[in-house]
């Protein structure tokens, strides 16, 4: 196999986000839930003649050095050469964005997960889940979740992860427009640092229904608005037709639906200055769950 193209790299959701205090080296300590979506990135591997990580396209606002994609090909080439004393092939990579960044969707984050798992099938490279998540921690706290690969009660610093049955349902997604830099979020002085731990079981009471976001809050949120008005115009438009709430550090936002009718009215009504979408929620990766399936290669 020299090639796997259209791999999906899906977008995720805090159902919950809450900051529970702040390590000594400046860390700050979460709780969350994290809800994949089918709303995706795509990306394409070839295997090349030569050992370089190279890739195809541009990517606006990302140059090839800095993408995670990028990164996370050469680590996991660097982890091969370390074990089987050689190089594997180089790969060329194409990304095909279709998320937003800074928009909390976790878009980078995915694209290097993704990355990840391709190689580890294209190179037969034969590490574990586990292993892969261990890799990608450095390059970003929430590559772990895309490589665990099903919904996740979060802790740490989001890489300490459990799985959690999800709710089953659809969302409404909003863009407004802006970029959040996750830096700009945390070191605001007004930003909530001492929310009361939850457990998963105060969660998980709450999973029978699409009122599972209901549960808990975004604690970045208030930050995110003050310092983003756009944030706030479309958290309080969607507020009028549901529990609506930014995810991550922003700057989308959502608001769940039981229903995909439900989501299309709402969806409908969207003022057009917005760029919004649907998406439902996943249980497990796509990739992931097809490499389980035909490769054997991702524990």
């Amino acid at each position: 196999m020299r090639s796997l193209h259209d791999c999906p790299a899906p977008a995720k959701l805090n159902l919950f986000l809450h900051v529970t205090g702040r390590r000594a080296d400046g860390y700050h300590l979460l709780q969350s839930v994290f809800q994949l979506i089918d709303r995706a990135d795509r990306l394409h591997f070839d295997l090349r003649d030569d050992d370089q990580i190279r890739r195809t396209n541009d990517v606006a606002g990302v140059p090839e050095e800095q993408d995670l994609v990028v990164r996370a090909l050469r680590l996991l080439q660097a982890e091969f050469a370390r074990r089987h004393g050689r190089l594997p092939p180089g790969i060329s990579v194409r990304v095909d964005k279709v998320l937003p960044m800074g928009g909390g969707l976790g878009g980078g984050s995915s694209d290097a997960a993704t990355a990840l798992m391709a190689a580890n099938a294209l190179w037969q490279a034969g590490l574990s889940r586990e292993e892969l998540m261990a890799l990608g921690l450095p390059l970003g706290a929430d590559i772990p979740f895309f490589l665990f690969g099903e919904t996740a009660f979060a802790e740490g610093v989001g890489e300490a992860l459990q799985a959690v049955p999800g709710p089953d349902c659809w969302y409404v997604v909003i863009e407004p427009g802006v970029a959040v830099p996750t830096p700009a979020i945390f070191s605001a002085p007004d930003l909530t640092r001492d929310s009361k731990p939850v457990k998963i079981a105060d969660f998980s009471s709450h999973t029978d229904s699409c009122s599972t976001v209901g549960f808990g809050k975004n604690d970045l949120q208030d930050v995110a608005m003050r310092l983003f008005p756009p944030v706030a115009e479309a958290v309080e438009w969607l507020s009028s037709h549901g529990d609506a709430r930014m995810t991550g550090s922003g700057a989308c936002v959502f608001c769940a639906f039981s229903s995909e009718d439900a989501a299309d009215q709402v969806l409908a009504q969207v003022p057009g200055k917005w760029t919004a979408w649907k998406a439902k929620s996943l249980k497990t990766h796509p990739l992931m769950k097809s490499l389980l399936q035909n490769q054997g290669v991702v524990e």
